[in-house]
């Protein structure tokens, strides 16, 4: 069992900056690909950012291209998103997933992932 636990969300105004972590916990994924997602209201969650293993290859959803990065920390267990130049349509709950069947970035999907952390809210007032 993994457990994972979102944090650093809150309320920015557009074109801010925000830094979410996802802190691991009960396992080590320091092996698995890692993934972020988010839920807006009234729609549907969806595939925003992935990290290979062993962060040598990242994955983006096209909208938040050149805006997050996603980054990880394997001695600590801890997976990052960092998030500039924020826009009102980035405001939604942002998730944390792990898939332990692969270390490949390029394989993370949302169907696919194993584990998934309760969420950390993010709110971008215009």
């Amino acid at each position: 069992q993994v457990e994972l636990v979102e944090s650093g969300g809150g309320l920015v105004q557009a074109g801010g900056s925000l830094r979410l972590s996802c802190a691991a916990s009960r396992r080590t994924v320091s092996t698995y690909a890692m993934g972020w997602f988010r839920q807006a209201p009234g729609k549907e969650r969806e595939f925003v950012a992935a990290i290979s293993w062993n962060g040598g290859s990242e994955k983006y959803e096209g909208s938040v291209k050149g805006r997050f990065t996603i980054s990880r920390d394997n001695a600590k267990n801890t997976v990052y998103l960092q998030m500039n130049s924020l826009k009102p349509e980035d405001t939604a709950v942002y998730y944390c997933a792990a898939d332990i069947d692969t270390d490949s970035a390029w394989k993370i999907s949302r169907d696919g992932m194993d584990y998934w952390g309760k969420g950390t809210l993010v709110t971008v007032s215009s």
